[in-house]
């Protein structure tokens, strides 16, 4: 059985002139132990997707169809009493401005602490070895004379160390990152990364890890999922998705990588933005900027389906379509 499990999901925003869809039919799993990552350009819908997992949609965003399954148990219509007991002790969260996920009128101490003794069946002496303990793992030298100073006496690094202890306090099974190195400068955000990847496998946690590196999800994740306008593009093994790319997106965002063995005057990119939700193009969302595109993409939207070894949402792997002959897109 999967850890997670999301079916379908639709998420929309209510409005004055209408309703916004913002999540359209998405669907993965993350099984036991796993990293998954999420990739894709501003507004793909990554954040939004994490947010509708933890349960932080805040009103009048909702959701609007399928299911979110934790363990095998339905947790997108579970009301706020309950969603409060699964955050923290089974579903942690690492956003990423560390600084805004910490009190700043308290002691990191005491922010660990109280996030022990809400889920753990611990007294308070318990809960500070914990704590302690918690940033002894996360790599904060003097532990014991840290615990009791506040935020801002840590720097930038050090205070997503923090965050990672507290995403990990009351033990869970899932861990969503969101974008937890963007604010890191380089050298300490592959210090970031290392740690949660030895963390979440020494407590055989699973990782939902959102960001806009490629990079990252090359070092890091064992699977990847591409999404554009809300939906998943592409899907599968990390290895194949990025040598072998099966959606004309994950081809573009691939080349927009610079290549530092190579002169180049001009760097690659994928013409066009990302539409805005109230002018998704119909039939396949990204056939504007597609270079692939031929006559179907307009009119008919595809689903996810298998190319090679991973599954992606492209007529070009359709019987019978791989061997048509693409139009320039304009």
């Amino acid at each position: 059985m999967a850890l997670l499990e999301v079916r379908n999901l639709v998420v929309e925003i209510p409005g004055r002139r209408g309703t916004l869809r913002a999540l359209d039919d998405v669907s993965l799993s993350i099984e036991p132990g796993e990293i998954l990552g999420v990739v894709g350009e501003s507004g793909a819908g990554k954040s939004l997707t994490g947010a509708a997992i933890i349960g932080l949609l805040e009103p009048p965003v909702r959701v609007a169809g399928g299911q979110i399954l934790l363990q095998g148990e339905r947790i997108d219509q579970l009301d706020h009493a309950h969603m409060q007991r699964i955050r923290g002790r089974r579903i942690g969260a690492i956003f990423q401005d560390p600084l805004t996920s910490l009190n700043p009128l308290y002691t990191v101490g005491r922010q660990l602490e109280e996030t022990i003794c809400a889920h753990l069946p611990v007294n308070a002496a318990e809960a500070r070895r914990r704590a302690i303990a918690l940033l002894e793992d996360t790599g904060i030298p003097g532990a014991a004379q840290r615990i009791d100073h506040y935020p801002h006496q840590f720097s930038g690094g050090m205070r997503q160390r923090v965050v990672i202890a507290l995403a990990l306090a009351a033990e869970p099974t899932l861990i969503v990152a969101d974008e937890p190195t963007t604010a890191l400068d380089v050298s300490i955000q592959a210090q970031i990364i290392s740690l949660l990847k030895r963390l979440c496998h020494e407590r055989g946690a699973a990782v939902m890890l959102i960001t806009h590196d490629m990079g990252v999800i090359a070092e890091t994740c064992d699977r990847v999922a591409v999404m554009y306008a809300g939906r998943i593009a592409e899907i599968g093994p990390v290895r194949d998705v990025i040598h072998a790319p099966s959606h004309p997106y994950t081809a573009g965002l691939m080349a927009s990588i610079p290549d530092m063995t190579k002169d180049r005057e001009r760097l690659n990119q994928i013409d066009g933005s990302m539409p805005r939700l109230n002018a998704i193009p119909s039939g396949c969302a990204y056939h504007p900027r597609c270079p692939q595109v031929f006559d179907r993409c307009p009119r008919e939207r595809p689903e996810l389906m298998a190319a090679g070894a991973t599954r992606a949402a492209c007529w070009l792997h359709d019987d019978g379509q791989a061997s048509r002959t693409p139009e320039v897109a304009s």
